[in-house]
């Protein structure tokens, strides 16, 4: 079953796609930048959303 949160996540995948490629249509440099930036950005809300591990400390 689609939750709420993948479907918002697809929605916005596809937002950020579309959006990519009308850049592209105008200059190939500007969305190989911004798509670096936007990866970068993802990667960081990624691990945001991760929950924290418990380390055990050893002595």
């Amino acid at each position: 079953m689609v939750t709420p949160q993948r479907l918002l996540l697809a929605l916005e995948v596809v937002f950020v796609l579309v959006m990519l490629a009308g850049v592209t249509m105008v200059s190939v440099p500007m969305a190989l930048i911004l798509g670096g930036l936007l990866g970068v950005l993802a990667v960081e809300r990624a691990t945001v959303r991760r929950p924290k591990l418990k380390r055990e400390v050893r002595q």
